[in-house]
């Protein structure tokens, strides 16, 4: 089960100008820029849109605001590419929660912008917290909602929704059976990295390439093997309790933002 997640030179050299423009016009400093969604998680479909996100840092002047300000930077939608970004603050804080969106940004296989000496602390950083079982409540709640949305009872299934299903409960899995070893981010890598029946690891290489060939819309019958894994592991995911973040990684957390603040 193989993935590619090659990006046409002409896009990228598109994002790359566009992120460009960003810095200039908010005064920031892009950390890193990746692709996200579909594209990033190996299960585009022809028409799938470029879903570029990022992190950034204003100038340190812009955080001694007594007036709170905007932390994030949305582009309106141009075309197929969607882009935008987290302050570093919001960023932060919100992987302290857990939420795990850093973890996985940080962990994509598409990469447009990277500074390599923050983006290795913050990936360090990510690690460590992203193993708390709450992470692993995140991830259920996150497939939960889209199974119940958009699967439940329906006698037509969108392949694309499946997925959304699908990729939190292989996380699950892969949380379960590699505790310690951070779960990659793209389907593919997440399927070959742990056990499951050969018949479960067939449906999903048929459904990755009914996917692969369908537009956005291309839906099928239901698929009982995905399903019944989908429903066990969120069954055995909910009966782990969930821990706070330790204080050394809010500790950790602090220092990093007023090092790349006050860099």
């Amino acid at each position: 089960m193989e993935f590619r997640a090659d990006i046409d030179p002409t896009v990228r050299a598109q994002i790359l100008s566009e992120l460009s423009r960003i810095e200039t016009r908010h005064h920031v400093d892009l950390l890193f820029a990746v692709e996200s969604g579909s594209r990033a998680w190996g299960f585009p479909s022809p028409d799938s849109d470029y879903d570029v996100r990022f992190v950034y840092a204003h100038r340190q002047e812009w955080y001694l605001s007594l007036t709170p300000e905007r932390d994030v930077i949305e582009v309106p939608i141009s075309g197929d590419l969607d882009i935008n970004g987290w302050d570093i603050r919001k960023a932060l804080n919100l992987l302290l929660k857990p939420n795990p969106v850093l973890l996985e940004w940080l962990s994509s296989p598409v990469r447009y912008l990277w500074q390599e000496d923050i983006c290795g602390e913050l990936t360090s950083l990510a690690k460590e917290i992203g193993h708390s079982t709450a992470c692993r409540h995140h991830y259920l709640n996150l497939g939960a909602e889209q199974y119940r949305r958009h699967i439940g009872d329906a006698e037509v299934v969108n392949y694309k929704k499946y997925f959304y299903a699908l990729r939190p409960a292989l996380v699950l899995r892969w949380l379960r059976a590699r505790p310690g070893a951070s779960p990659p981010m793209n389907l593919q890598a997440l399927v070959t990295g742990i056990e499951l029946e050969p018949d479960l690891t067939v449906r999903i290489s048929e459904l990755l390439d009914l996917k692969a060939k369908a537009k956005e819309t291309g839906s099928g019958p239901r698929i009982r093997e995905i399903e019944e894994f989908i429903e066990a592991e969120f069954t055995l995911a909910r009966e782990i309790k969930s821990t706070k973040v330790p204080e050394q990684h809010r500790d950790r957390a602090t220092a990093l933002f007023r090092k790349i603040v006050c860099a």
